[in-house]
């Protein structure tokens, strides 16, 4: 460096020494704006972002657009219509008619404010109570109705039962609901020990014509007598399924029955599962219940004899069993019985028909049905199927899943029926198409209403009707086929048996 310059730097100060350290960075600093304006100048401008449209939905009042929400499916409600804006959610909320709920804490918070005008709820899944300790990745997940448990493979046995909620718990959300929807028609609800909660339903729900009561017992059915206008009643007993336990807290017993009976005489439909009891218990039902007409009893628990008590059900048109695995151990002498003469329908469903005494009595009660029903029960076989000619007055008969009935056995009941109008023979692999004799072809071509799909082969046929395949087998390996395959115009045995 010159001298003249060493010595101009000697004279400068600290501060001036450090700024002119800093030289090349305050160069590149005073050319940085220059640098930017001259590299905006050459790019091209970007367009304005364009202007947010307004709401027009805002110059509608709340009634307006609740009557065209309306008109949309309930599907788009819960969905797209609720994920618009708040304004859209708390208006559909208000459309909302049925509900299941599965957090119980939803139900004593946000429930009344987030849907206020609820006809129908479902609190069964949210009082079932989570499990204490997470599921493993690889457990295997059991499934009935609303029910869903875990299995664990280490544990003995593998599922235990079904925890719900604390009694106190689940009647302070009965209160709330009671106080938040007074025009409630239909409740799916858990019974607790103490009948608070169902009081004040009782007391609140005036409209209420509707109710499920699940893990039920004798006590549970004290405050049924405060519904006035209670029409349709499904009592699931705390001893039935195995899910609730093993039978602990009681049950439904001739008590329980007794109570409801004195309690619920508008009842029209009624639904008993897992309940025990006995002829006394269903005698009280039907001669309080004078208004019931469909009866459907499942999985029940009752005591021999219970049979002859259904004639005390005078205005009785639809008897439902489901899943019995005994109709009744000592139905008693035939005279005994009785008749439900108004009685339209019986319907039988995965039952067991092993004993003919109690299928003999059960058809002596029924003898005046018109419908009969049997689907996917077990042992029904010729002989026992033949009991159900009893029923002379059959005029529709539906047959599914029966593995064991012939054609034989079914001919020699449904010949006997003069009123019969509408048949109806689905998966019964016994019943064959090449065993119908001319007198049932006859029986058939003057039936007012046919199916029949006796087995898998039926129901292929069936299924083909007005298709035309099946009968272009022998044309199509004609078409596709070489020459030298085929013989004097005949296709070779493979391509018959693939055209049949």
């Amino acid at each position: 460096m010159p001298e003249a310059d060493r010595h101009c730097l000697g004279d400068l100060g600290l501060g001036q020494r450090q700024r002119l350290k800093g030289w090349p960075d305050l160069w590149l600093a005073a050319d940085k704006p220059r640098h930017r304006a001259r590299t905006a100048a050459m790019a091209p401008a970007s367009p304005p972002p364009p202007p947010v449209a307004p709401d027009q939905t805002l110059a509608l009042s709340d009634a307006l657009l609740l009557r065209i929400l309306a008109c949309l499916p309930e599907s788009h409600l819960t969905g797209a219509a609720s994920l618009v804006c708040r304004r859209w959610m708390r208006l559909a909320g208000r459309l909302r008619r049925r509900l299941a709920v599965r957090d119980w804490a939803f139900v004593t918070h946000r429930l009344p404010y987030r849907f206020p005008d609820l006809a129908d709820l479902d609190l069964f899944p949210a009082s079932i109570a989570a499990p204490t300790a997470p599921p493993h990745a690889s457990s295997p997940l059991l499934t009935c109705g609303e029910v869903s448990l875990t299995l664990d493979p280490g544990a003995d046995p593998p599922l235990g039962a079904c925890r719900f909620l604390d009694d106190e718990l689940l009647d302070r959300g009965l209160r709330a609901v009671a106080t938040s929807f007074p025009n409630l028609r239909r409740l799916s609800a858990t019974a607790a020990a103490e009948s608070g909660g169902l009081m004040a339903i009782a007391g609140g729900c005036p409209t209420l014509q509707e109710l499920e009561l699940h893990r039920c017992t004798d006590l549970a059915l004290r405050p049924v007598s405060a519904f006035a206008h209670l029409q349709i009643l499904c009592i699931v007993a705390a001893a039935s399924p195995a899910l609730y336990g093993t039978g602990q807290d009681g049950g439904v017993t001739d008590i329980g029955l007794t109570i409801l009976a004195h309690g619920c005489k508008r009842l029209v439909k009624l639904e008993l599962m897992g309940c025990e009891g006995s002829y006394d218990g269903v005698a009280a039902v039907g001669r309080c219940c004078a208004m019931l007409e469909e009866l459907t009893i499942a999985d029940h628990r009752m005591d021999g004899g219970w049979l002859a008590a259904l004639a005390f059900c005078g205005n009785l048109k639809t008897l439902r069993l489901h899943g019995c695995s005994r109709i009744d151990d000592d139905p008693g002498p035939a005279e005994h019985l009785g008749a439900c003469l108004t009685l339209e329908s019986l319907q039988l469903q995965q039952c067991q028909l092993r004993d003919r005494c109690a299928l003999q009595a059960l058809f002596l009660v029924c003898e005046g049905a018109r419908e009969l029903q049997i689907k996917n029960c077990w042992g029904l076989e010729d002989d026992m199927f033949a009991l159900a000619g009893l029923c002379r007055r059959v005029k529709f008969l539906t047959l599914e899943g029966c593995s064991l009935l012939t054609t034989r056995g079914l001919e020699s009941v449904i010949t006997s029926w003069s009123d019969l109008q509408s048949l109806e023979v689905v998966s019964c692999n016994k019943i064959k198409d090449e065993e119908i004799s001319p007198t049932l072809s006859e029986l058939f071509s003057n039936l007012k209403e046919l199916k029949w799909r006796p087995d898998n082969k039926s129901f292929l046929a069936s299924s083909l009707v007005g298709t035309g395949m099946g009968k272009k087998g022998r044309v199509f390996f004609k078409r596709i086929l070489p020459s030298h395959q085929q013989i004097k115009g005949k296709v070779l045995n493979y391509s018959t048996n693939a055209a049949a």
